[in-house]
């Protein structure tokens, strides 16, 4: 297999629990993929990262595992991870799995022997602290709100970043790593092609413990223990007995790695194949996100960061994931989507520099939900999060108006396959409500239609694959930066150009002239003078030094 074979691949996220339904329990499985591999096929994909199908009581939807070796019984089996594997590697098709190691599930036998016996040796794979006064060991506040500190009935205090569910696993017990690593390499060998690697850089703590000032009004002050002193000595042990034996793909998400710090992760000797490139992946919320001015400042945030991580190291692409709300609400106004907008929004990530990330449902168009109730979602944060607001007295439903705008769930509802109850996705109760709009928005109304927003993704990877060796190897070079509402750049190599031209507003704008063939655009007609609104096009040709 080709070396650095990831950096003419693009990828496409699959969210388990709500892609396909294959026996009508309402949760979409491993064969509802396998059912859906060969619409994989034809879109053109060539890797799927499969979020967590582990065993796990699925207090954070499956980030909580409790057997790393075990499929989730609600997905299928080891057979069924099995043959999707096989299924996927006869449409050239290759699996990467979420590989969860900050912490695990309270459930897990490690912390159950840990928890009934603090002399057992599973005690020393967490961080367990015992205090005098049975006051918490220290005020840090969980990501998930609260304390970071839970208690046992024997009055043990354990750390926990996440949800007090995930008790985070202590990286300085070298047992314990080695039982990191065996899980790692046991899956390699299964034949999966690498692993999208979860809240990485939490791994490394302050073993200092030491409180810290709590701003007026909180009780608990945030602390960002990411990328501390000593985390690459962890990373790149996991890299010498696991990524190194085998020519896998890993990418790392990795909150608190900065532009100094990206070469250590992503560089040419770098823990991981990349990261994913968090730098630009919002506009700035309080901005009208359809003015110039709003896109002017996110074409800079876009700019600064792949020029800067161009030069030095590789990047994961995306507009959208499981974590994140669609990405057409989060840079879009409602009344504004459309289309063009889409289809131009692809167009300006899908040749930067980096590995594109398609999230299922990116490629028709789906968007976020209206919430309407608290109950109607599922996300643990969310929940805890409009509890703990309510209670300080906001109202409820704007609240969830917030929701409704970046909430996690806006991205978990069912994949919306047709017109049918449910949109297709199952024939039982889904897990979550779909959304409303699925009789408008689904694949079966756009996968014949060739001005669907499907088949324009379909061409931009066709495009991507076509220009393969520019995209992996291409110098970037940004383009009429002093053009408003115009996101243009190039990428060149050995004597090509391959070149971007985006108009991200509502308006029409003045088109400079590029001096090459446009090979895919998003309008009928081109005008050699003048963009149309959300206008996207890609021109290929040789370099005027060539």
């Amino acid at each position: 297999m080709e070396k650095d074979w990831w950096k003419k691949s693009v990828v496409y996220q699959i969210y388990p629990q709500s892609f396909m339904d294959s026996n009508g329990d309402g949760i979409g499985d491993l064969n509802g993929i396998i059912q859906k591999l060969d619409y994989l096929q034809n879109l053109g994909v060539d890797v799927l990262w499969i979020c967590p199908m582990y065993a796990s009581p699925l207090v954070d939807n499956g980030y909580d595992i409790s057997d790393y070796y075990k499929v989730n019984p609600i997905f299928g089996t080891n057979t069924d991870m099995e043959h999707l594997i096989d299924e996927a590697r006869k449409r050239n098709i290759k699996i990467i799995l979420d590989l969860v190691v900050n912490h695990c599930s309270d459930q897990h036998e490690w912390f159950q022997k840990a928890k009934a016996d603090p002399m057992c040796e599973e005690a020393d794979y967490f961080y367990f602290c015992s205090t005098e006064d049975d006051q918490e060991p220290n005020n840090w506040r969980s990501n998930f709100g609260g304390s970071v500190w839970s208690r046992l009935p024997d009055g043990r205090w354990y750390y926990h970043t996440f949800a007090k569910e995930q008790p985070d696993l202590n990286w300085e017990c070298k047992k314990l790593r080695d039982k990191i690593y065996e899980m790692i390499n046991w899956w390699l060998e299964k034949g999966i092609a690498g692993f999208r690697v979860d809240a990485i850089t939490f791994i490394k703590k302050d073993l200092s413990f030491a409180s810290k000032e709590v701003p007026s009004g909180e009780r608990y002050p945030v602390e960002k223990l990411t990328d501390y002193p000593g985390i690459g000595v962890f990373l790149n042990e996991m890299k010498k007995q696991c990524f190194e034996k085998y020519n896998c793909m890993t990418v790392a998400e990795a909150p608190g790695v900065d532009n100094q710090a990206f070469e250590r992760y992503a560089g040419k000797e770098g823990y991981f194949s990349m990261i994913f490139d968090f730098g630009w992946e919002n506009m700035e919320e309080e901005n009208d996100k359809s003015s110039i001015e709003a896109v002017e400042r996110w074409k800079k945030k876009i700019f600064q960061n792949v020029s800067n991580n161009s030069k030095i190291g590789w990047s994961a692409i995306f507009l959208e994931n499981h974590d994140q709300s669609r990405c057409l609400n989060k840079f879009l106004k409602k009344e504004a989507i459309n289309f063009y907008s889409a289809s131009a929004l692809a167009s300006i990530y899908f040749f930067l520099y980096g590995t594109p990330f398609i999230y299922q449902g990116q490629e028709i168009g789906m968007t976020n939900v209206e919430w309407k109730n608290i109950e109607d979602m599922d996300d643990v944060r969310a929940k805890r999060t409009y509890q703990e607001a309510v209670d300080q007295g906001k109202n409820p439903q704007e609240v969830l108006a917030y929701f409704s705008e970046l909430g996690r769930d806006n991205a978990r509802t069912p994949m919306q396959w047709s017109d049918e109850k449910n949109g297709g996705f199952s024939i039982g109760i889904p897990w979550i409500k779909c959304n409303d709009n699925y009789q408008v928005i689904n694949v079966e109304h756009q996968i014949h239609n060739p001005g669907s927003l499907y088949n324009y993704y379909k061409r931009l990877i066709k495009c991507y694959h076509d220009h393969a060796d520019i995209v992996k190897n291409g110098a970037f070079h940004t383009l009429y930066e002093n053009e408003p509402g115009l996101i243009a750049y190039e990428r060149e190599w050995n004597g090509t150009v391959l070149t971007v031209a985006v108009n991200f507003t509502n308006q029409k704008l003045a088109m400079p002239y590029i001096d090459q063939p446009c090979i895919l655009h998003n309008y009928k007609a081109v005008n050699t003078s003048q963009m149309q609104p959300y206008e996207a096009r890609i021109y290929y040709g040789r370099s005027a030094e060539a």
